[in-house]
C-alpha cells in the first residue's frame, strides 16, 4: 500500500527507424535460464525469479527505464515498486537467478511454475491483485507454494499473502477489509502500522525502525536494528502465537504502532506452507535510499532518505538473510559492473576502417569530439591515434549510483587498426580468437569466410543484440557476419519481459546476417533459428577430439539443452544456451541479428560445458582442449557460416533435414495441445518450408486420426515436464 518517487531520469520509447512497409520479424527467444514456464528445465532446477506486475501488455524496457511517472497499474502493483524490486533483487539474486517481470495474463495462463524458484509480489493496492487474480490465478500461485515454491510479499503483497487484511479501520474513504485466498500467514496483516498513509503519495513514508529476531534467521549475517523505507504495511497480528502453524517472526517494529498488534509487533514473518515457504513484510526491505530522490517532500523527507542511507548495509545483509531463509542462493559481491568502452577490430585493418568510413555522413562533430547519434544510443567515436590508454580504461557511469538510465549514457566505439592491447581486453584475447578463426577458416574448404570477421568486444556491454538490432544506422553499415561479443550483460535481453542471465564465463554474442530477399522462398529467413543452433550443438561437439560425445540436444526451435552430468541416470537435461533473433527488412535485404549465449566456463545458473566436458568427453580431452571462449566464438561462428552458405545454395533440404533431427530431443513425443481443447497428439517433426512443427493427432489408445497441426515456434511454446504445448502470452 505504497507509492514512492525515484530520483533517476527515465528513457522514452524510441521506435526502430526503416523505410515503410517493413516486414518485421521476432523469432522464438529465450532467456539463459528459460523465460516464464515455455522452456521446462528437464533437470528441475528452478532458475527463474517471478515479478508480478500486473501489467497485461508488458515491455521490459519500459519497466527498467521509462515508467517513473507511472502509479498503481489498475492490477494493483506501482511501477515505482516494480523498479525498486528489479534493482535490488537482480543484484542480490544474479547470477544464480533470472529476475523476470510477469504480467497477470502470465500467472494466469503460462505454465511459469516448474522453472520459477519464487514469485514475488511488490508494493501497491493488493485489492488491485484481488479482482485480476483471485481464483484461478490464486489457485496456481497457491499449488506452486505448497509444492515446494517461495513467495515473497512486500507491503501489499504482504497484506494479500495473509488469510485476512484490515487497513484504515473506520475511514471510511480508505477502509479495506476482507478475508484473502492465499492465506499463507493464518491471520490478519492490519494496518496502516502507522499514521498518515496516502495513496500516491510520501505522506506518510518513514525511516520505520526494525528489530530483526537474529535467532530466526544467521545470527552472523544480519544487523540488530535497521532502519527501512516504510509507507502504509501492516503488523502481522499475534504472529508470535502462531508458531504451532509455521509461523517465524522475523523483524519487529520498536516504534508504536497506530493499530492493535496483538501479541508482538511483527513487521516481517515467515510461513511454512506445504513444502514451500513465505517471507511476507509491512515495510520496504528492497527500497534502496540510492533510488529515492530527497527532493519528493519536505526537509523531514530528505532527512528520512539519508537515515535509509546510513542503514543501507544493514537493509541489505537483512533482505539477504530473508532470501537464504527461503532457500535462494544469494550472490556475494552485489555491485553491478560499469560499462566499458567497446573495441571493433577485424581479422585485417580494412575491415574495422570500412566501417568508420561508412559511418562519415552520420558522425557529427562536437568541438574536437565526434558522435555517432543513432536510434537507441549515442556513441563516442574514437578514432586510431586520438585516443590514450588511460582515457578508454575510464570506466562509464556505474550502476552502484542507482537506477541508471543505460539508454542515456553515451557509449565509447573505439576503432582499431590493429588487434586491440591486452591491456585494454584482460579478459578477451584477440589474437586467439583471430588464430583460431583463420584456422577454421581453412578446414571449412571455403564455406566459411566472413562471420567473425570483425567484431565488437566490451568487457561490460549493456546487450549485445540491442547494441546492433536498436542502433539501425550503426547496423545498416556492419558487414556480413559482424559479431559484439561481451564478458559481462548489464541488460541483456530475452523474449518480451525477459532477461538473459551473463555471469562471467558464459560465451555472449551477436552476429549480423544480411540474408538476401531474392532467396526469401528457397532459403526462408525462419530456418536461421534453426541453423543457429544446430552451430551451437555442432560447433561443441567439433571444438576438439572427444568433445564429440557430449551429449548436447536441440529444443524446439532453438535452444541447446545437455544431459545433466550430476544426473546422468536420471537422463534429465538442463539448458546451456538460449537464443534470440531479431529481423529488420531494409534496403532490399533481411538483417538479422543472432544473439545466443551459451554457458562455457560459469560455475551458475546452471550446468557450463566445462562440467559437461568434464563428465561426458574422451577421458583426457578436457585437459588437452580446455575450453576457452575465444576458441568456442570461433568453431561455433565458423560452423553457423559453413551451415548458412550450404542452406543458401539447398534450402532446407532433405539433408539438413537429417542433420537436425540427429540432435533433436522430441521426435515421436506425445503432447498435449492445450489450444485444440487438449487434444493428444504426437511429433512428427518440421516442415521443410517454413520449418513448423508438425503434430499429429491421436485418438483411442493413441492411434493416429489422420489430422495433423503445423505449429508456429513463435506462436507456441513447449513445457516439457507436463508434455504440454500451449499458446504464447
Amino acid at each position: 500500500m505504497q507509492e514512492s518517487r525515484l530520483a533517476s531520469a527515465s528513457a522514452a520509447q524510441v521506435n526502430i527507424l526503416s523505410p515503410a512497409p517493413i516486414p518485421r520479424f521476432r523469432f522464438n527467444s529465450t532467456t539463459m535460464t528459460g523465460p516464464t514456464g515455455n522452456l521446462a528445465n528437464f533437470g528441475g532446477k528452478r532458475l527463474n525469479v517471478l515479478l508480478y506486475t500486473g501489467l497485461f501488455n508488458l515491455n521490459a524496457q519500459r519497466i527498467n527505464h521509462s515508467l517513473t511517472n507511472y502509479s498503481t497499474t489498475g492490477h494493483g502493483t506501482t511501477v515505482d515498486s516494480v523498479r525498486h524490486c528489479l534493482y535490488t533483487l537482480r543484484r542480490l539474486l544474479a547470477p544464480h537467478y533470472a529476475v523476470i517481470p510477469v504480467t497477470s495474463d502470465m500467472i494466469l495462463k503460462e505454465p511459469w511454475m516448474t522453472t520459477c524458484a519464487m514469485l514475488v509480489m511488490p508494493g501497491g493496492a493488493d485489492m488491485g491483485y484481488c479482482r485480476t487474480l483471485n481464483g484461478a490465478g490464486n489457485r496456481r500461485i497457491t499449488q506452486f507454494v505448497r509444492n515446494g515454491g517461495r513467495y515473497l510479499g512486500l507491503c501489499a503483497g504482504g497484506y494479500y499473502g495473509c488469510k485476512s487484511c484490515e487497513f484504515e479501520v473506520g475511514d471510511k474513504k480508505m477502509e479495506v477489509i476482507g478475508d484473502r485466498e492465499l492465506a499463507f500467514f493464518p491471520g490478519i496483516c492490519r494496518g496502516g502500522a502507522f499514521p498518515g498513509f496516502v495513496y500516491h503519495s510520501e505522506a506518510g513514508a518513514r525511516a520505520a525502525s526494525i528489530d530483526v529476531v537474529k535467532e530466526s534467521l544467521d545470527p552472523g549475517a544480519v544487523p540488530g536494528t535497521f532502519r527501512s523505507y516504510y509507507n502504509g504495511g501492516g503488523v502481522f497480528v499475534d504472529a508470535p502465537l502462531l508458531a504451532d502453524k509455521g509461523v517465524e517472526v522475523l523483524a519487529n517494529y520498536n516504534e508504536k504502532l497506530n493499530v492493535d498488534a496483538g501479541e508482538g509487533s511483527a513487521a516481517v514473518v515467515y510461513c511454512k506452507v506445504g513444502s514451500g515457504a513465505a517471507v511476507l513484510t509491512g515495510p520496504h526491505p528492497e527500497f534502496a535510499a540510492v533510488n529515492l530522490d530527497p527532493k519528493a517532500a519536505g526537509p523531514e523527507y530528505a532527512e528520512m532518505v539519508a537515515a535509509l542511507a546510513a542503514d543501507d548495509k544493514q537493509r541489505t545483509d537483512f533482505l539477504k538473510a530473508c532470501l537464504v531463509k527461503l532457500g535462494l542462493e544469494v550472490a556475494q559481491d552485489t555491485t553491478v559492473p560499469s560499462l566499458s568502452s567497446c573495441h571493433i577490430s577485424g581479422i585485417d585493418a580494412d575491415g574495422p576502417m570500412d566501417i568508420l568510413s561508412g559511418l562519415g555522413s552520420t558522425i557529427i562533430k562536437e568541438g574536437e569530439t565526434e558522435y555517432l547519434k543513432d536510434t537507441h544510443d549515442k556513441f563516442r567515436i574514437e578514432r586510431p591515434g586520438t585516443w590514450n590508454l588511460g582515457d578508454l580504461e575510464e570506466s562509464l557511469p556505474t550502476a552502484s549510483e542507482g537506477i541508471i538510465d543505460y539508454q542515456s549514457i553515451t557509449k565509447r566505439l573505439v576503432f582499431h587498426d590493429d588487434l586491440p592491447d591486452s591491456k585494454l581486453t584482460p579478459y578477451f584475447n584477440h589474437h586467439a580468437f583471430y588464430s583460431n578463426l583463420r584456422q577454421y577458416q581453412a578446414e571449412s574448404k571455403g564455406d566459411a569466410s566472413t562471420f567473425g570477421n570483425n567484431i565488437l568486444y566490451g568487457e561490460v556491454v549493456t546487450s549485445t543484440n540491442t547494441l546492433l538490432e536498436k542502433n539501425t544506422q550503426l547496423l545498416r553499415q556492419l558487414p556480413q557476419g559482424f559479431t559484439a561479443t561481451a564478458t559481462a550483460q548489464i541488460a541483456g535481453r530475452g523474449r518480451g519481459s525477459n532477461v538473459w542471465v551473463s555471469p562471467a564465463g558464459s560465451l555472449i554474442f551477436s552476429t549480423v546476417v544480411r540474408h538476401p530477399v531474392d532467396k526469401i522462398q528457397s532459403a526462408p529467413v525462419v530456418f536461421l533459428q534453426y541453423l543457429s543452433a544446430m552451430a551451437v550443438v555442432r560447433g561443441i561437439k567439433n571444438y576438439a577430439p572427444g568433445y564429440e560425445n557430449i551429449p548436447v540436444k536441440l529444443k524446439w526451435p532453438n535452444d541447446i539443452y545437455a544431459l545433466d552430468p550430476d544426473d546422468p541416470e536420471q537422463k534429465r537435461y538442463t539448458k546451456i544456451c538460449g537464443i534470440l533473433i531479431n529481423s529488420h527488412f531494409m534496403s532490399n535485404e533481411y538483417i538479422s541479428v543472432v544473439g545466443i549465449g551459451v554457458n562455457a566456463t560459469n560455475a551458475s545458473p546452471t550446468t557450463a560445458l566445462t562440467s559437461l566436458a568434464a563428465r561426458y568427453a574422451t577421458p583426457g580431452a578436457a585437459t588437452a582442449s580446455p575450453v576457452t571462449l575465444e576458441k568456442l566464438l570461433a568453431r561455433i561462428l565458423t560452423t553457423f557460416e559453413s551451415l548458412y552458405t550450404r542452406f543458401l545454395r539447398t534450402g532446407f533440404d532433405r539433408g539438413f533435414e537429417a542433420m537436425y533431427y540427429q540432435d533433436w530431443l522430441h521426435m515421436h513425443q506425445i503432447v498435449t495441445l492445450e489450444e485444440e481443447g487438449g487434444a493428444r497428439a504426437r511429433i512428427q517433426g518440421i516442415t521443410r518450408d517454413w520449418g513448423l512443427l508438425l503434430a499429429e493427432e491421436l485418438g483411442w489408445q493413441d492411434r493416429p486420426t489422420g489430422r495433423v497441426w503445423q505449429l508456429q515456434s513463435d506462436s507456441n511454446s513447449f513445457d516439457f515436464l507436463r508434455g504440454l504445448v500451449r499458446r504464447k502470452v
